[in-house]
């Protein structure tokens, strides 16, 4: 392994416009880490790493490489692109096992992180690093967010987000878990209870609805729901799975589906393309997965899905379908087609704006419309990548820690 990722490494021409850099939307110093690395200071490359982008273990697994930074290497013009990702997971796994995080010493200033997905964990580390005493407030009983409870084990394994946990609770990191912010206490109390500002990172983990009749059925589930426990669908998803939807989600669904035993997965999608990955449709499809194109579902059975073919523009946009629907039967029907906020905090909260599709309205530097609030993730731009999350969190962080500095002391 070691001997193919220093082989790999050389390959790198450390361009000085490097395109691969370009290519990658937190701007990692790719030539700079990977020259580093070949020079013998594998800790160095790993610390450039690591704050550049806290989650850049999680990255360069989950990243789409072949859209990014990979997919602009210059070496791949003509042949084979130099495998980023597997030196930066080759190093910064390794540095993850051995970092000691060094914090700023304690301002006691204390800051609320709510949410322990992807934005979450980069607000917490960054502001623990400053000196900061920060609680992170988390609805589920564990860290990660979709990292532990959308993405699946064959893809991401949870012993890499258990480790975040152990190296934030060394920097100092409260975490308070089962804890739905809008329920039980809101934002007034944690600013009653001396919290200077709030970071929300809340994700987009509800799914969208197809308001079709028969949703509501026993045997309709919703993908996001499915990925966070596989093993309780088990004894009931039958031999057949039809999943709506054309994203990483639904790619997901059916591959675990196919590892949990089900011989007939059908991925059903309304226009004429997908928007996954090529690579993760690709595992779908080699492990199973059936792909139908250009079928809209208009009502759900006891049997199965109707379904009206779909004619589409050049665009990839349905403009017309048939009048005729057709029944495709199956045990189980998994939705797959998008998420929306989880924006309680944000409807319970006085101040607080959200636009048209329920995401949080921000400032340049990160704050909402209300005085030391603060959101980024996916509760702000919708479902996006994991690494865009970290990117935006990252400048969040810094906007926080600035417009802290710039309060009066208590």
């Amino acid at each position: 392994m070691a001997h193919n990722v220093i082989a790999e490494a050389k390959r790198c021409l450390n361009c000085k416009k490097p395109l691969c850099r370009a290519g990658c939307p937190i701007n990692t110093d790719i030539p700079g880490f990977i020259s580093t690395f070949l020079k013998g200071d594998i800790d160095e490359a790993g610390r450039m790493l690591f704050d550049n982008n806290p989650l850049s273990v999680v990255c360069s697994i989950v990243c789409n490489h072949g859209d990014q930074c990979q997919g602009h290497c210059v070496r791949g013009i003509k042949g084979e692109p130099v495998e980023i990702s597997t030196i930066e997971n080759f190093i910064s796994e390794r540095y993850l096992d051995c970092v000691e995080l060094k914090r700023q010493p304690d301002n006691a200033i204390k800051v609320a992180v709510v949410g322990a997905g992807p934005a979450g964990m980069t607000i917490s580390i960054k502001l623990a690093q400053l000196g900061y005493d920060v609680t992170v407030f988390e609805s589920k009983s564990d860290i990660g967010g979709v990292l532990r409870f959308g993405i699946p084990e064959f893809r991401l394994p949870k012993s890499i987000i258990d480790r975040y946990k152990t190296l934030m609770l060394r920097l100092g990191i409260k975490l308070k878990f089962n804890i739905t912010i809008g329920k039980a206490f809101g934002v007034e109390e944690l600013f009653r209870d001396g919290f200077r500002a709030i970071s929300i990172g809340t994700g987009v983990t509800w799914p969208v609805t197809l308001n079709i009749k028969g949703e509501t059925l026993g045997h309709v589930h919703y993908g996001v729901h499915f990925l966070e426990n596989p093993e309780s669908y088990r004894a009931q998803i039958g031999k057949s799975v039809i999943v709506i939807g054309a994203g990483n989600v639904a790619m997901d669904v059916a591959r675990t589906a196919l590892r949990m035993g089900v011989k007939d997965v059908k991925i059903v999608v309304r226009s004429d393309r997908y928007t996954a990955s090529k690579e993760e449709k690709e595992y779908a499809e080699i492990e199973g997965a059936e792909f139908i194109f250009n079928k809209a579902p208009v009502e759900i059975t006891d049997e199965g899905v109707l379904f009206r073919d779909t004619v589409c523009d050049q665009n990839h946009k349905v403009i017309s379908m048939s009048d005729e629907a057709q029944l495709m039967k199956a045990d189980t029907v998994m939705i797959c087609v998008s998420q929306k906020p989880s924006n309680m905090i944000l409807t319970q909260t006085d101040g607080l704006e959200v636009n048209e599709r329920g995401l949080a309205k921000i400032s340049e530097n990160g704050e909402t419309t209300r005085k030391g609030v603060f959101a980024s993730g996916d509760v702000v731009k919708g479902a996006k990548t994991v690494v865009e999350a970290v990117e935006q969190s990252k400048r969040v962080a810094f906007a926080m820690h600035e417009y802290l500095q710039s309060l009066p002391k208590e």
